[in-house]
C-alpha cells in the first residue's frame, strides 16, 4: 500500500483481495522484496511477545522439487501406516510424479518456531497471515501448502538450515499470480451468543 493511503477501506481491500494462489508466472522475486515481507510479519502478535517464528527462505527450485519429494514420500507413508490418515484424500495426487507440492512457484517460505513453545502454533500462524496480506499489497500471490510441511531427512533439514529444536509451522509459496480466482463463498459469521 502507497504511504498515506491507509484507511479502513483499503484494510477491507487487502482482506478480500488475498487469495490463495496456485499458478505464477515464472519470475523471480527479489530477495530484497521477500525480507521486506518477512519484516512485515513479524509485526505480528505472539504469546508474551516471544516473537519465537523463524524464516527459511527457498527460490532454488531444483531445492523445491527436492522438498516436494520428500514431503510426498513422507505423506504416502504415513497413508500406508494409517489409512484412516486425513491426508488419505490427498493419495492420488501425492503418487504423481509430476504433481509439485509447491505449484513450481518461484519461492518458498517456511515460518519454523521451537518445538517446546506451546504456542509456536499460533504464533507461526499469526507470522503468516501478515506474511501473506503483506505479499498481497506487493502484487504477490501466496498459498499456504500443508503438504510441503513433512520433512524428516536428517540431512535435508540440515541443508535447509532447521534448528534441531524446530519445527515446520507454515509452508507458503510466494510468486507475481498469472491471475486472481474469483473469491469462493464465505459462510455467514456463527455469534453463538451476545452477552451485555
Amino acid at each position: 500500500m502507497k504511504e498515506g493511503t491507509n484507511t479502513m477501506a483499503d484494510f477491507s481491500e487487502l482482506l478480500r483481495r488475498r487469495r490463495s494462489i496456485r499458478d505464477f508466472e515464472n519470475k523471480d522475486i527479489p530477495l530484497e522484496l521477500i525480507e521486506e515481507i518477512i519484516g512485515d510479519s513479524c509485526l505480528a502478535p505472539s504469546s508474551g511477545n516471544g516473537q519465537p517464528w523463524r524464516f527459511i527462505i527457498i527460490q532454488d527450485r531444483r531445492w523445491m522439487k527436492r522438498l516436494s519429494d520428500e514431503s510426498k514420500k513422507n505423506f504416502l507413508a504415513d497413508i500406508e501406516g494409517n489409512p484412516g490418515a486425513p491426508v488419505k484424500k490427498y493419495e492420488t495426487a501425492l503418487r504423481k510424479e509430476s504433481f509439485n507440492v509447491f505449484y513450481n512457484a518461484p519461492c518458498l517460505i517456511y515460518i519454523v518456531g521451537a518445538e517446546d513453545i506451546p504456542s509456536v502454533h499460533v504464533d507461526c500462524t499469526l507470522a503468516a497471515c501478515y506474511l501473506m496480506f503483506s505479499a498481497v499489497a506487493r502484487g504477490l500471490g501466496t498459498c499456504w501448502i500443508g503438504l510441503g510441511s513433512n520433512i524428516r531427512a536428517p540431512e535435508i533439514l540440515r541443508a535447509i538450515g532447521m534448528p534441531r529444536d524446530c519445527k515446520i509451522v507454515a509452508p507458503i509459496i510466494v510468486g507475481y499470480p498469472k491471475s486472481i480466482p474469483a473469491p469462493p463463498d464465505r459462510n455467514e459469521p456463527r455469534i453463538l451468543k451476545v452477552v451485555c
